[in-house]
């Protein structure tokens, strides 16, 4: 399992929380690019990185390379609470600080923080919050600091300035676990992920590929438009639903889109994360089982033709 590293990221965190994922051979990466390009490489069967977050949305060096640069599919799901830390070498007071380092997604879930607390610092981006603590503990500096997870503090020997310094108390990420092929079985409480590319910039386009999903009562969790990267004003649409590809109405939503439109790319169907998941898993796969019961009872009924 390659995994964005180095010791004492939220991804590490997150990954160990899925005891069968985190019990193999991990690989830590340099940045997500490197986790995902170990995978499409055979380096490491699977990858684990982060690909949304509560405060500033999509992580978009995942969400690209999973669109345009590679054909992995998600296999699971993990939502993590997500705590930020200001830290320092020993010694290092709040008013000593000019230069704030951390990954460019974390140091913008805390702007108001830095704002406030330490204005006109100078932010410098690192490819994880737990490689700008491994910097900084390295090559102490008496006027710099690392936004990152508590555990780096104590890993790379640095003192916790302030704590909790999220802009929104319930910051939370979620991450995923992709493969080079597979779909997990359905659960009954599943995602489906997929990218929507027009044939034409036209008004209603979007219209046209919501209402197959409202014709079918399927729920969206996510979307999101992103540039196709061909030309200015050329968009896609990323979307998440609830359901999973064997659940019919999922595949026939999903067959009609495909005909209608210029492309569609799946990322994946894959168990849903959450709070009570499991419960619902069960509830709903005692439910499916229930419907299948009763409509094979009514298939029985069925005459033969003549």
């Amino acid at each position: 399992m390659a995994y964005l590293g180095p010791a004492g990221t939220f991804t590490e965190e997150a990954l160990g929380t899925q005891p069968d994922l985190a019990a193999g051979n991990l690989l830590p990466m340099a940045t997500i690019a490197d986790v995902l390009e170990a995978v499409v490489a055979g380096q490491a069967t699977r990858g684990f990185v982060p690909i949304e977050n509560a405060i500033e949305g999509s992580v978009h060096a995942t969400v690209d390379s999973l669109v345009f640069e590679h054909e992995l599919l998600v296999q699971r799901e993990v939502v993590l609470d997500v705590h930020l830390c200001l830290m320092a070498p020993p010694g290092t007071e709040l008013a000593d600080v000019r230069h704030v380092l951390s990954f460019p997604v974390a140091t913008a879930q805390c702007r108001r923080f830095l704002a406030e607390r330490l204005p006109g610092v100078e932010v410098v981006p690192t490819n994880s919050t737990a490689e700008a603590a491994r910097l900084l503990g390295a090559s102490p500096r008496a006027d710099a600091a690392a936004v990152s997870p508590r555990l780096a503090a104590d890993l790379y020997g640095l003192d916790i300035l302030a704590s909790a310094i999220e802009d929104h108390p319930d910051n939370q990420t979620r991450f995923v676990t992709v493969a080079r092929s597979g779909i997990p079985a359905p659960t009954g409480h599943d995602k489906t992920s997929i990218v929507c590319f027009q044939r034409a910039d036209r008004p209603g386009s979007l219209h046209a590929i919501l209402s197959e999903f409202a014709a079918r009562d399927l729920n969206l969790t996510k979307l999101e438009s992103r540039p196709t990267k061909r030309q200015l004003g050329s968009y896609c649409f990323l979307v998440d639903l609830e359901g999973h590809l064997a659940d019919e109405v999922v595949a026939d939503c999903l067959r009609v889109l495909h005909a209608e439109l210029a492309d569609v790319k799946f990322l994946g169907s894959y168990p849903a994360a959450g709070a009570g998941a499991s419960v619902r898993r069960a509830r709903a796969g005692a439910a499916w089982r229930r419907a299948e019961t009763w409509l094979d009872g009514l298939r029985l009924q069925i005459e033969p033709s003549h």
